[in-house]
């Protein structure tokens, strides 16, 4: 039986009590001599990483909702499952109403996502890729050329560069790229997942200015991945700190600091916030 829609969706994205753990060799701080290395071989304990523990969070429409965590936290896991990249052990998500597992082909249709890690034919010019990404969604070459050349140029990328090779690209470049990618199928739900992540300044208010014209011009809903703390404060509306796969507070960056009281009594920020609940420099590996 077919899965109903969920009746009169309020938020554009909804996730629900979403679980995803994974199973990995156990590891150990002992020094092992040769012999136990053999025998572990054979006798691998295991043990579960919770990367994505008991989530829900509501995202409205013409909403940036940002998720601050440190490196290992799970934020990338849990863009992956929204994004129908992977899928959850329970709980629901939905995109305008309809579940990523039982309709991932219409999720996909108003999504796109962008991440730290983008991919390309590198031996193709950043207009072979994204004329080839755009022909996947049904867009026509001389469309997505028009339409990719007038993104760029908003991103401050140089058309002019537009036929040289990907792996002539600078990493700040080659990210301009693949935002325009994701933006070409002029997507309702955009994932962005540290996209600013190695960019040098320009580049950086060059991506964080176009996420705001995206907002104002589309009413798109919008979830950012970070762990700069300025640019969570610059764009976001509304701010989830995951720790341990687990969301350990959410609100306005005004709420965060306010619910988190100050040592000395000065006024917070929200890197006090992050590490008075987290114990941990942004910067450190979870």
């Amino acid at each position: 039986m077919e899965e109903k829609k969920v009746a009169n969706p309020i938020h554009g994205l909804a996730v629900r009590g979403v679980t995803k753990h994974f199973h990995r060799t156990k590891r150990t701080k002992k020094k092992l001599r040769f012999h136990q290395k053999i025998l572990n071989l054979f006798n691998r304990e295991k043990e579960i990483i919770r990367a994505v523990d008991d989530i829900s969070l509501e995202v409205n429409i013409g909403e940036i909702y940002g998720i601050l965590g440190a490196n290992g936290s799970g934020k990338s896991t849990l863009i992956r499952l929204i994004s129908t990249l992977l899928l959850p052990d329970s709980g629901s998500i939905h995109v305008f109403g309809d579940d990523v597992v039982t309709h991932s082909l219409k999720v996909r249709q108003v999504m796109n996502r962008v991440s730290v890690e983008a991919s390309f034919f590198k031996r193709l010019s950043s207009a072979e890729n994204l004329i080839y990404a755009a022909r996947l969604y049904g867009i026509s070459a001389t469309e997505a050329e028009r339409k990719a050349k007038r993104i760029l140029e908003r991103l401050g990328f140089d058309p002019d560069r537009m036929d040289e090779e990907m792996e002539q690209l600078s990493r700040g470049m080659q990210q301009k790229v693949a935002i325009a990618r994701a933006l070409l199928t002029t997507p309702m739900l955009l994932l962005l997942d540290e996209p600013t992540t190695g960019l040098d300044p320009k580049s950086k208010r060059d991506v964080q200015a176009f996420i705001e014209e995206i907002r104002r011009e589309r009413n798109a809903v919008i979830v950012l991945t970070t762990h700069d703390m300025a640019e969570a404060e610059k764009l976001c509306d509304r701010i989830a700190i995951i720790d341990n796969g687990r969301f350990i507070a959410e609100g306005t960056v005004e709420e965060l600091i306010a619910n988190t009281p100050s040592e000395n009594g000065a006024p917070g920020t929200l890197e006090d916030v992050f590490i008075a609940l987290t114990g941990k420099q942004i910067e450190e590996e979870a």
